[in-house]
């Protein structure tokens, strides 16, 4: 048995079996039918399934390897982008070198999406797709499971309880990294467990300390160990958070009442808002390697969150919100709105950002509105805070 067994993604040997297993799974067929079809009559589901498995039947027929698999479905990306953005752009992945293996560590707003850009990215740059972090607490359906280790995804045990079995886990999910970068599989993981729903980046250094746990037992060094990885910030932009609404419901919640409780299935609703909805523009920022002489966790989360504020690219919806709330941060920013714009969004223009965002606003529970406010301002208030922000 492979040490990775239980986490790795699936070979290519394992791929005909698993897209076999998939195309029997009544549960994946009548979610993709009611996904499809949502207003269809319950009669007329049988057909509908039917209809649906030969359909994929036909498309995956001669399907034998995950390079395979990813063929068909960029064009389904490309759709979905075409769809739901406004445009998409890159940045800082063309001084990375092609042939290298990396770890992104990215921020994180989008359950699905965010890996997705990224491999949009380096695919159209002509390297190797990413290996995905993906936490098991959203792989409670097998199927979903088979899916997301089809497309190159590695759980990420969030769910252990006991202390030794979690260390285990982190040891274990650390050499695999490792493992993955020394054999060439670049690699995307979230800066932090679950999105920041409040739009306020912060890299975790437990996550940090993960990384170099496989590494102590061979006396290698923190920073070479850090160095050895060829980490890159990766900062993602969206204009429109499709799941804005229900993030700002979730926060005030939370504020107000002490605690949230999801409902069930709102994990899965979530995937297919943040897939399909509305994101505006999009932008994703490549940073570069970390190469310092880091001594602790703490000095590459300052490293990590650095690149990240200063990439992150500003939109006019972040802007406006910031300007809105800015009596309850005096200190970031003496910069008008309109200087601002100007400098980040000069393309756009105020008037009509203004009332875009304003009707989106509109659309929130007035009760949420300083939550909804707060998610879009916090990456302006990042950028202008810290050591790292530079007013030339």
């Amino acid at each position: 048995m492979e040490r990775f067994e239980e986490i790795r993604p699936y070979h290519d040997r394992e791929v005909r079996p698993v897209l076999d297993r998939l195309l029997h799974d009544r549960e994946l067929i009548q979610a993709l039918v009611h996904h499809q079809y949502p207003d269809m009559p319950g009669f007329l589901n049988g057909i509908a399934g039917w209809l649906t498995t030969m359909g994929l039947r036909y498309k995956l027929k001669n399907i034998q390897t995950i390079d395979g698999l990813q063929q068909i479905i960029e064009p389904y990306l490309t759709r979905v982008v075409e769809g739901s953005t406004a445009g998409i752009s890159f940045s800082g992945l063309d001084q990375l070198d092609k042939q290298q293996a990396y770890l992104f560590l990215s921020n994180h707003r989008d359950i699905v999406m965010d890996p997705a850009f990224v491999n949009l990215a380096v695919y159209k740059q002509g390297m190797q797709t990413v290996r995905i972090a993906i936490g098991d607490n959203l792989l409670q359906r097998p199927f979903v499971s088979d899916l997301m280790r089809l497309n190159k995804s590695f759980i990420v045990k969030r769910s252990l309880e006991g202390r030794r079995e979690k260390l285990k886990a982190y040891q274990t999910l650390s050499a695999y990294i490792h493992h993955s970068i020394d054999t060439g599989h670049s690699i995307w993981i979230a800066q932090s467990e679950g999105r920041a729903k409040d739009g306020d980046d912060k890299t975790d250094s437990a996550i940090i300390k993960m990384f170099h746990m496989s590494r102590k037992a061979a006396n290698t060094s923190f920073a070479d160990s850090i160095r050895s990885m060829n980490l890159v910030p990766v900062s993602i932009a969206y204009e429109y958070d499709p799941c804005d609404m229900a993030k700002a419901s979730e926060l005030y919640a939370t504020e107000t009442q002490g605690n949230y409780e999801k409902f069930e299935g709102e994990d899965l609703q979530s995937i297919v808002t943040g897939i399909e909805g509305f994101k505006g523009k999009v932008h994703v920022a490549f940073g570069t390697p970390l190469t310092g002489e880091y001594e602790n966790a703490n000095q590459v989360v300052e490293a990590v969150d650095r690149q990240i504020y200063q990439n992150y690219h500003l939109f006019a919806a972040n802007l406006i919100a910031f300007d809105q709330l800015r009596s309850h941060y005096p200190k970031v920013t003496e910069l008008s709105l309109e200087t601002m714009l100007e400098r980040f969004c000069p393309e756009e223009s105020l008037d009509s950002k203004v009332k875009e965002f304003s009707d989106r606003l509109a659309q929130c529970p007035e009760a949420h509105r300083l939550w909804f406010l707060k998610m879009y301002a916090n990456p302006v208030i990042n950028h202008f805070s810290g050591q790292w922000y530079d007013p030339a």
